[in-house]
């Protein structure tokens, strides 16, 4: 299988990460984050759903200890040969952690300085502990190579443009189904169905779809209802190409919008323009939350809106495609060209009723943001 990156691209990474191992004093890493695995070396699976973990050593080498059903996903999707790929023997009473131990030992880590990646979903709670009593003197420096993720490269910001296309055209899909007494089901099967046909992905956590009353909830549900003459519909989506995520959030007006419908699409859409403005390099992240509530505060709509206007974008895997930072309160991390974040305007008037939450991608150029969507942000009637 052709990998998504040249040989070229994932050397200088694991170089990156090399040079930063060395300048921490660390001996090696020990990744358990899907990102980090699939950053570094393109390995592509959701079996960090088990037991697994990738070593990188100060050296520059890179293995994977993975149970036996990953070892061809990681020799089809990764740079890595049979001689780096170990699988770890599963039987009544086995414990991975330990298996992991002797594999360092006979990289010749047994006392060295070791890191680890703790803050991700591909590490339980219950096989942390394991590792920790299989290595007592753990670091956790789960910040590493999310920090060296963070600045996206040329072929990296391709992937999030490609990804902002099959985002549109997601859009286009949906608002094609959407009408009085549309159904759910076909909106949300339109929207996935252009992301696939697109030469897509799965996205990091489902298409959020509510109508109604649930168009103020920002969280998939289950279950699927068909459209009012008057009714109001949320979506939050992204288009997905080699796993890079390119989000969007639209809230669409079904029959005739009120006048507090068009309040709150004015705030949003000046929210967004607000935040966009102040995307910029070198200035702190929560500049641009600070811009989002002036906005929303000036509308008299404080008390809908959230505690977050938006977050990084990047490969990311389930069970959400939040790829840190956040933008909220007093974020002292500084912007820099090459970041990619999606932004959203979410207003959620318990008290009418109603929602707006119009939201995009964008890119942080030396100029500021460029939007990687096409999409106008008119307010959507149908």
């Amino acid at each position: 299988m052709p990998f998504h990156f040249d040989a070229a691209e994932y050397s200088a990474r694991q170089a990156r990460a090399t040079r930063a191992l060395r300048a921490e004093g660390l001996d090696a890493l020990i990744m358990f984050a899907p990102e980090s695995h699939y950053w570094i070396c393109g390995y592509d699976t959701f079996g960090f759903a088990m037991f697994q973990a990738m070593v990188l050593t100060a050296r520059g080498d890179l293995h994977l200890l993975t149970r036996k059903p990953d070892r061809l996903q990681a020799l089809h999707t990764s740079t890595l040969d049979a001689d780096h790929v170990h699988v770890w023997p599963q039987y009544e009473g086995s414990d991975p952690a330990l298996h992991l131990r002797n594999l360092v030992a006979d990289l010749g880590l047994a006392s060295g300085r070791l890191g680890f990646e703790s803050e991700t979903a591909g590490l339980t709670d219950a096989n942390g502990q394991r590792l920790r009593a299989a290595f007592p003197g753990l670091e956790d420096r789960s910040d590493l190579v999310p920090a060296l993720r963070r600045v996206k490269s040329p072929a990296e910001i391709a992937m999030h443009r490609h990804a902002a296309r099959l985002a549109d055209d997601a859009m286009d899909a949906g608002l094609a189904e959407t009408r009085a007494g549309a159904f759910e089901g076909d909106i949300l099967a339109a929207m996935q169905g252009a992301v696939l046909r697109g030469g897509g992905d799965y996205a990091g956590n489902e298409f959020i779809i509510g109508s109604g009353p649930a168009a103020l909830l920002c969280r998939y549900q289950s279950g699927r209802r068909h459209l009012d003459a008057r009714d109001q519909m949320t979506w939050e989506w992204a288009g997905v190409h080699a796993r890079y995520h390119a989000a969007m959030m639209r809230t669409v007006i079904i029959g005739h919008p009120n006048d507090r419908q068009r309040h709150m699409h004015a705030a949003a859409t000046a929210a967004l323009e607000a935040c966009e403005a102040a995307i910029r390099p070198g200035a702190p992240m929560g500049n641009v939350f600070d811009a989002h509530a002036e906005v929303f505060d000036a509308f008299g709509l404080k008390e809908a809106r959230m505690q977050a206007c938006g977050y990084g974008m990047g490969a990311a895997y389930t069970p959400i495609w939040v790829d840190f930072p956040m933008f909220y309160e007093g974020n002292p991390l500084l912007m820099q060209a090459g970041q990619v974040f999606f932004l959203h305007m979410i207003l959620m008037d318990e008290t009418e009723g109603l929602a707006m939450c119009p939201g995009h991608s964008v890119l942080v150029t030396d100029q500021g943001a460029e939007r990687l969507s096409r999409q106008p942000l008119d307010l959507l009637v149908r």
